[in-house]
């Protein structure tokens, strides 16, 4: 018997129908046999979230782990970060604190896949915050995790679409060097990207889970190729001491608080690992493939990443130039001084685009699912229409351009500041990681007793994962928020994230005031 809660009090059974021969009960049956879904009486599929599944199971483990590559494109957002990750310790602080992030979101990545095998849910952490939680904190701890998580994803799709925005007008200014880049040129790019991206999503819903292959290959073999032209073309490579050993600190911080600040950088690059959950309802099979995918993400995108850090920093003669570069995108500093050619940093440039568009793609895809989600259990405002779906489409329309709007406005930021925008698009860890700790510090206090046991289940093991996840989640978002530098400018130097966190709990706890009478959070309990 499978339970279907409607309310916090109110409980429906449905039993699942024995085999038939017909191919639609077949069907049902499959997905019943593999506990992806629960059928009713009707015969209609109440999903994980107890909802109906309104879009289509479209992705298989090869294509939903593309998508979890895609979302980070670790090697890329790296190489995009480098002059901001160069000052806390230089080349060997880029590559230990990559390194030291990694082990940190191993964690997180082994105890959110836990989660999602037991409760495949396009809401991810919100569903699971407030099923770990128990029925009294349920609702409202699941509310303000949902609220996080959504707002540090869009902080975070702001962020990536900046990137090929800026690769674009830096593809332009290799051949036109007399051109001066201003703002307005990266916003423009921004807007055309942002808005192209978002009709494909829309438009194009069933050929993503095929881009999905094709990105893939351009994160396997575009950062392939860069790393073989990067390693091959310098005349001279720099020292084995400058890559590995002289540690710079530019913080003014002392030396431990650099490095700890600085583990951000190699977040940034690895922090994706709840992406694919919000794909859970198109996944035939999400309880076996998410965490799959989870483990793929994090653990590719630390090896390529890894290995393309080594390339290029070797690859640089004059780190000076790279940090004060007056281009849109300092990483074509990086490729000038490597290859020595116009041309070769132009294809390496245009490696980067293609595989951001495809990252583009995908992120404003999951993102919009996310909102639709808290929209379908009336956790937004005007819920009833953002939580509509286009089924022919396959695709949460509303959700979708909303976040397409608010991606254009954050964008706009950066007219009037870089550094503000930096700082907001900087909050994606903090914000995303705070999500986490809502869903896993409730599974560890309740004994991890509220939810049922998935195929990947971590037994005894389980309480030491969650409690060390849990820990450094609150460790490393105490030094994520100093300061960048000592002594402290309030316009340069000054770390915005911890108001934007606090802005962003204000935000939440007034839609929590409007929203508690009629906000029921999911429905579907297992």
């Amino acid at each position: 018997m499978n339970t279907l809660m409607l309310s916090q009090e109110k409980k429906v059974s449905f039993e699942a129908p024995q085999r038939s021969p017909t191919p639609t009960s077949g069907v049902v049956q499959e997905l019943a046999d593999r506990r992806t879904s629960i059928v009713s009486k009707e015969g209609e599929i109440i999903n994980a979230s107890g909802h109906r599944d309104q879009l289509q199971r479209q992705y298989g483990l090869l294509s939903i782990c593309g998508l979890a590559l895609n979302i980070n494109s670790a090697w890329i957002v790296f190489g995009g970060s480098l002059t901001i990750s160069v000052l806390n310790g230089g080349p060997p602080g880029i590559i230990y604190e990559f390194i030291v992030a990694v082990v940190f979101y191993s964690f997180i990545a082994a105890s959110i896949a836990e989660l999602a095998s037991s409760m495949p849910s396009s809401g991810g952490v919100y569903h699971w915050a407030s099923v770990t939680a128990g029925v009294k904190w349920g609702r409202s701890i699941g509310f303000f995790c949902g609220a996080l998580n959504f707002f540090g994803w869009i902080f975070d799709v702001a962020s990536v679409v900046s990137i090929p925005a800026n690769v674009t007008v830096q593809m332009y200014a290799i051949y036109n060097k007399d051109f001066v880049v201003e703002p307005w040129h990266s916003y423009v790019a921004f807007v055309l990207i942002t808005w192209l991206c978002t009709a494909f999503v829309i438009f194009c819903n069933r050929l993503i889970s095929h881009l999905q292959y094709v990105g893939m290959s351009l994160i396997i073999f575009g950062g392939l190729i860069t790393i073989i032209v990067v390693a091959a073309m310098p005349e001279r490579h720099a020292s084995n001491a400058f890559v590995w050993s002289d540690f710079q600190n530019s913080t003014g911080w002392n030396n431990g608080v650099c490095f700890l600040a600085g583990v951000l950088n190699g977040a940034f690059a690895i922090g994706t690992p709840d992406a694919v959950t919000h794909m859970a309802e198109e996944l035939p099979n999400p309880k076996v493939d998410l965490p799959k995918a989870v483990f793929a993400q994090v653990g590719l995108g630390f090896l390529t990443a890894l290995c393309y850090a080594i390339t290029i920093l070797y690859g640089i003669n004059d780190l000076d130039a790279v940090v004060n570069s007056s281009g849109s995108f300092p990483l074509a500093e990086v490729y000038r001084q490597a290859t020595g050619s116009d041309g070769a940093t132009f294809g390496l440039l245009f490696i980067v685009l293609l595989n951001m568009l495809v990252c583009n793609i995908t992120t404003i895809t999951m993102v919009g699912r996310l909102f639709w989600v808290l929209a379908r259990d009336n956790a937004t405002p005007f819920s009833g229409f953002f939580s509509q779906v286009n089924e022919r489409l396959s695709c949460p329309i509303p959700s979708t351009i909303l976040c397409a709007v608010l991606c254009t406005a954050v964008g706009a930021i950066q007219l009037g500041s870089k550094t503000a925008f930096n700082s907001l698009v900087g909050s994606f860890i903090i914000l995303t990681t705070a999500s986490y700790l809502l869903a896993i510090l409730p599974h560890l206090l309740t004994k991890r007793a509220n939810i049922p046991k998935g195929p990947f289940w971590m037994g005894d093991l389980g309480f030491v994962v969650n409690g060390i996840a849990c820990v450094l989640i609150v460790f490393f978002n105490i030094f994520f928020c100093f300061p960048y530098a000592y002594p402290v400018e309030p316009i340069s130097t000054m770390n915005w994230n911890s108001v934007i966190l606090v802005g962003v709990c204000v935000i939440t706890s007034t839609g929590w005031l409007y929203s508690r009478k009629r906000y029921e959070g999911p429905k579907l309990y297992h």
